[in-house]
């Protein structure tokens, strides 16, 4: 028969350690046990007082909850990308400015229920933008929903002949950010375009959307394609809305050309780097040169990753 932990008595043969980690196990206070279990290998409960120790023990569960409420949201987000605000690239000239992104990372637009548009050419970094916010909003605690906006549009048409479409479109209204990645690279049809505007319509100054497309909002309105519902659903978005407009080259072909130029062996030499006129080096050349020892050149493998063109 099965047992119920809540219920178990508490064994007076057991150490008074071992029944408080088996109780603080049973009440789920995992955080607060492998803390527990910690202090008793060591030192630590001789040097604090027990007020101190106690608030310890409550600090390390409650970072272990805060950890594990930021796993389940992002899983539950399922993201494109594993992409995170801290290592978005800068240096690439494609109109991203580093200023409007730091202000969108606080996060202070989902807060407002307003908007953002990302939009820019193929290979921009739009997804990876909108992705690195996304886990960024996982992170305050906002529950966030990424979808391809074409693959959840034809889903929801599945559901709507199935007759779970309401339920979809509940699952998709508690979310406080939602992120529609490569909207409008299709027209909407016309079964589509009831359905994307009752998903805004839910959203309408309650929640936050960020929508990634390859054209600019001022070609979305064709896209829509009916045009009354073109104004609905526009006049609920736009006036609320931040924009990243990205242009330039695809990031997926620049890294392609990283990578082609590293197995060739072309790299970049490190800033005041003295070379012969005219002369490159290859990475075996260039890995066999006797520098001194202790120079910050000695030990090519240590820095050449970050070296090439």
């Amino acid at each position: 028969m099965e047992v119920n932990n809540k219920t178990v008595p508490v064994t007076g043969q057991q150490d008074q350690n071992t029944i408080s980690l088996d109780l603080m196990n049973r009440m789920k206070l995992h955080g607060m046990a492998e803390a527990f279990r910690e202090s008793l290998a060591g030192t630590t409960p001789q040097s604090m007082t027990a007020d101190t120790f106690l608030s310890m023990l409550l600090a390390r569960e409650w970072d272990y909850r805060s950890q594990a409420a930021i796993a389940r949201l992002t899983k539950n987000a399922a993201f494109r990308y594993k992409a995170y605000i801290e290592q978005i690239d800068y240096a690439t000239n494609r109109g991203l400015d580093r200023n409007q992104m730091e202000r969108l990372a606080t996060l202070d637009f989902v807060h407002k229920a307003q908007n953002l548009f990302i939009t820019g050419s193929s290979g921009t970094g739009k997804s990876y933008l909108a992705c690195a916010l996304g886990h960024e909003a996982c992170k305050r605690g906002f529950r966030t929903f990424y979808a391809n906006a074409p693959k959840l549009l034809g889903a929801l048409k599945v559901a709507k002949v199935k007759g779970t479409l309401e339920a979809e479109l509940k699952k998709i209204e508690r979310c406080q950010l939602l992120i529609l990645d490569d909207l409008f690279i299709v027209p909407l049809d016309a079964k589509e375009r009831p359905i994307l505007l009752e998903i805004i319509e839910d959203r309408h100054e309650r929640k936050s959307v960020i929508i990634t497309s390859q054209y600019p909002s001022s070609n979305w309105y064709d896209m829509v394609g009916d045009p009354t519902i073109a104004d609905a659903i526009l006049d609920r978005i736009i006036h609320t809305a931040h924009t990243i407009e990205l242009y330039g080259e695809s990031m997926r072909k620049l890294k392609s050309k990283k990578n082609e130029n590293f197995k060739k062996g072309k790299i970049i030499l490190p800033p005041n780097t003295r070379t012969l006129k005219g002369q490159s080096y290859s990475t075996k050349r260039w890995a066999n040169l006797a520098w001194p020892k202790g120079s910050k050149l000695s030990g090519f493998s240590s820095w050449q990753g970050g070296m090439m063109k």
